[in-house]
């Protein structure tokens, strides 16, 4: 089959198209055709091995293997493990691959059972694979932060991958949305369901006087002294991605 690969930590000219053998799905796994993914920024971050936790987990200098990037996938299941109860030869499903095998850059994946559903028919494979990754990250960011009906929600970085669908979940869960985008992205934020979209490049959330129940930071670059003096009493900060200094 064919597939991306890399072998050493860097930009896209590490990159390479290649031949590989169709991998062959453990017990609990299945083998999908992938007809779609999609690129996230943890896709960069383990190319670039940025953060530098990357490289413990991979290698340390290079990549302790050659590897295939790619955490989406929407595709049809060619194969199934012999435990797998879920999925049959040709169901149309959606997912996840494991974080430290290979992905799903390429025309085959072998994908664990429990990170998959099936595709709903109203959806094109391209939709699908669009949305695990970065739809179960707000999602899990949302339910961290305690986030429900009537709280008040301040989403840093609403304009990404993670944004936009943090700005969907949370209306859905009833909260009153405050979003902070960059210029080009303000009317699509809004389009979204966002109450109030603040512009960074002319707005500073930090200055208005007004706090927040919850504070999503996604990919946030600002202190999290900043975000701390926004919070309502007894609110919550839930960092997504940002930078190093803010991780540790």
């Amino acid at each position: 089959m064919k597939a991306i690969v890399y072998r050493q930590y860097g930009g896209p000219e590490v990159l390479q198209l290649t031949e590989l053998d169709v991998p062959k799905p453990g017990a609990k796994q299945v083998l999908v055709r992938v007809h779609a993914s999609s690129l996230n920024a943890a896709d960069w971050r383990m190319m670039r091995a940025n953060p530098f936790l990357v490289r413990l987990m991979n290698g340390l200098f290079r990549p302790k293997k050659r590897l295939v990037l790619g955490q989406d996938v929407a595709g049809v299941v060619v194969s199934a493990g012999a435990d797998v109860t879920r999925f049959k030869s040709g169901d149309e499903v959606f997912g996840e691959t494991p974080m430290q095998a290979d992905g799903s850059f390429a025309e085959y994946a072998v994908v664990d059972e429990s990170a998959l559903v099936k595709k709903p028919a109203r959806l094109a494979f391209d939709e699908a694979a669009a949305v695990p990754l970065a739809g179960t990250t707000a999602l899990q960011a949302l339910r961290l932060a305690g986030v429900g009906p009537g709280k008040r929600v301040l989403i840093q970085g609403a304009g990404g991958g993670v944004g936009l669908f943090t700005v969907q979940v949370a209306r859905a869960l009833g909260a009153h949305v405050t979003a902070v985008a960059g210029p080009k992205s303000v009317a699509l934020v809004r389009s979204l369901g966002a109450h109030v979209v603040l512009d960074y490049s002319r707005d500073d959330f930090a200055t208005l006087g007004q706090t927040w129940d919850a504070i999503i930071g996604v990919n946030g670059y600002r202190s999290v002294r900043d975000y701390r003096r926004s919070l309502s009493r007894g609110g919550r900060y839930v960092m997504v991605g940002g930078s190093g200094a803010q991780l540790f």
